[in-house]
């Protein structure tokens, strides 16, 4: 397989240059994964390799809009982070002195020492550095990167040891976890996070320290595995593990180490697989997501193995959370857990629904299923979920991030602290909005497919071009594309017509081309491209209505991929009222009751009846008590009060 950057070829060098032949997997954001070696030499190519290439972040960058702004409030985020602070109980645990006091919250607080996650942070932080240092070049992500490796190998060699945590009890914990004792916490959650951490930084930052690292961890982690029995290995699964069969595909991908393979396999949870490759729903009551990361892994091993009922698993999971679970925002569960949708009604309005980790997740298994097929639907949730789970996850005056999601009427968006929270949502609160730009576009052989609409330009260096997309979606629902070329190009422009919009036209050069009237499919326009050829997208967007069939009185209202949230203000509330410490506070912080705007009658005719306000995206809706409610696109809630499902009152005689 090709990639579109050199600098990922650069990467791949660098792994080379390490204690094993290699190759770059595919990692958060990365390009696509490319042939593995192992150390014989001979090339070991992906099992099932995807029929879509996703561009290297490095070669796609965002123009003006919600998406850089809320990028830019990450980057300055992960800039103020002390790396010594978050290394703090690694150093602690290997025996050497600590360079700066530890975080507060989960890092350090006792308050949550029963969960055992100290040192996740520094996982996720090491992603969104390699992240962000992918997206922007800045050698001050990838310094940081080099230098936490580099700390973490001093305590792996204090330790005298492959593994490094931050937990109190240290691999004392581990030790007795692999033992099959009881314990409280989750070490291999936690662990999963450091290895994700150090292969994105490997992948995406062409880190030396960090393969260094990775590479001890891994084979400390092998032979930390190999007494335990299969069913010791999956009575030890019952206990959170994130995604290890993932990080262990992508090694195996990386190196072509075989035992790497096997461990994937081992951390491939059977009996959650099992019944998925079935096809069968057992998912009421689990915790959401400690599923949805070993699902991510299923479709890893799939695709590094060939076994098919790894991918029936994950396809069939996606589809049943996906297109049977979720709310209109793209979210799930309620207090982190499945429930069954016959009991909607009664889990609809909780303030501790929609985790933000659950749709971080859920949109890493869309865009990896999407790549093996490019099916609507996958991009349509794709699309519902970035924006009104993903973007509306940030606060966007502090760049903080929510845990919570939920559907309360009258409740708010609680945010982390800068300092003393940490929360499993902080750590993907700072990967989500340093990636946007990699799931803009995608390629194959034959053609170039465009699946969101996002001010950005695409270089593809292989065919000597730019696409640069000029839009104000969803302001309005269009956007323009314009070609900048060293040579004509015969290739195939793929435009996404999304199911939200029933017609879709294509004009170049002023001229139409295509008309659609199927929504959910790409409209493939496939010519010889000329420098300055200029492509306009016009949609249609209108008011919608959403609901399930459990609860067809209770109703969320869109507007075409948006969720739209009633404006309720700020009664009671001071500011810094939505900055919460302690997660579990969700549901009774800022608890009081507020006034809510009724509505009654049929679901389509209130629909019907919104109006366009005075500013884009700002809608009113009559209510049967007078009141109108003020509608606008729940991304763009924050430090206020709202409503996004309402429970209708019956027609008025």
């Amino acid at each position: 397989m090709s990639t579109a950057s050199g600098r990922l070829q650069s990467s791949r060098r660098a792994f080379l240059a390490g204690s094993c032949t290699a190759a770059v997997a595919i990692g958060s954001g990365a390009a696509a994964p490319l042939h593995a070696a192992p150390p014989s030499g001979a090339p070991v190519p992906i099992a099932v390799p995807p029929r879509l290439q996703p561009f290297d972040m490095a070669d796609v960058t965002l123009g003006e809009g919600p998406f850089l702004h809320a990028q830019r409030a990450t980057e300055a985020y992960l800039l103020r982070l002390q790396p010594d602070r978050l290394l703090h109980q690694f150093r602690v645990n290997a025996g050497l002195k600590p360079k700066a006091p530890a975080y507060g919250g989960w890092e350090s607080d006792p308050m949550w020492t029963d969960i055992h996650c100290q040192g996740h942070t520094l996982g996720h932080y090491l992603s969104a550095l390699a992240l962000a240092y992918r997206s922007t070049n800045d050698a001050r992500y990838r310094q940081r990167i080099d230098y936490i490796a580099t700390e973490l190998a001093a305590c792996q060699d204090a330790a005298n040891s492959g593994l490094v945590t931050a937990f109190p009890e240290g691999a004392a914990l581990v030790a007795a976890h692999l033992r099959g004792d009881k314990i409280s916490g989750v070490p291999w959650y936690t662990l999963h996070k450091l290895y994700a951490g150090l292969r994105d930084g490997v992948v995406l930052a062409d880190s030396a320290p960090a393969r260094t690292v990775l590479l001890r961890l891994a084979d400390w982690g092998v032979v930390a595995c190999r007494p335990l029995s299969d069913a010791q290995f999956e009575a030890m699964l019952e206990t959170e593990h994130g995604g290890m069969n993932e990080v262990y595909a992508d090694l195996y991908a990386m190196t072509g180490k075989t035992d790497y393979r096997d461990l994937a396999r081992r951390f491939s949870h059977k009996a959650l697989l099992a019944p998925l490759a079935k096809a069968q729903d057992h998912l009421d009551g689990l915790h959401a997501n400690t599923q949805v990361p070993k699902v991510v892994g299923f479709q890893r091993v799939y695709e590094t193995t060939g076994d098919a009922a790894y991918h029936d698993a994950a396809a069939f999971f996606w589809k049943t959370v996906a297109e049977t679970r979720s709310f209109a925002t793209g979210g799930h569960g309620d207090g982190e857990h499945f429930f069954a949708m016959a009991d909607f009604e009664n889990h609809v309005f909780s303030a501790k629904a929609s985790e933000t980790c659950c749709q971080h997740n859920m949109l890493k298994l869309t865009r990896a299923l999407f790549l093996h097929d490019p099916r609507p639907e996958y991009a349509d949730y794709y699309e519902r979920t970035l924006y009104n789970g993903i973007l509306a996850s940030q606060d966007p005056d502090s760049g903080m991030a929510t845990y919570f999601q939920g559907a309360r009427p009258g409740y708010m968006k609680l945010y982390h602290t800068p300092e003393h929270s940490f929360w499993c949502c902080t750590g993907t609160g700072m990967e989500n909005h340093v990636k946007y730009r990699d799931s803009i576009y995608f390629h194959d052989d034959r053609g170039l497919y465009v699946n969101l609409f996002i001010p950005s330009t695409l270089r593809w260096r292989d065919k000597g071009l730019e696409l640069v997309q000029e839009t104000r979606f969803p302001e309005l629902p269009s956007t323009t594309l314009r070609w900048r070329l060293d040579k004509p190009v015969d290739l195939a422009l793929s435009l996404r017509h999304p199911r939200w919009s029933r017609t879709a036209e294509v004009r170049v050069n002023g001229h139409v081309v295509a008309r659609s009237v199927a929504p959910g499919h790409h409209v493939a326009v496939k010519r010889t491209w000329q420098d300055g050829d200029t492509v306009e997208l016009q949609l249609a967007m209108a008011p919608g209505v959403e609901s399930v069939p459990a609860a067809p009185d209770v109703v969320a209202f869109t507007y075409g991929p948006l969720v739209l949230a009633g404006t309720l203000g700020r009664e009671g509330l001071a500011p810094g009222d939505d900055l919460v410490v302690n997660e579990r506070d969700y549901g009774r912080y800022n608890d009081r009751a507020v006034a809510v705007p009724v509505l009654a009658g049929d679901p389509q005719a209130l629909a019907a009846a919104i109006q366009p306000g005075a500013r884009p995206l700002e809608f009113t809706l009559p209510a049967a008590d007078g009141r109108p409610v003020r509608l606008i696109p729940y991304h763009r809630i924050a430090h206020e009060r709202y409503a996004t499902y309402w429970q209708l009152a019956p027609a008025q005689a």
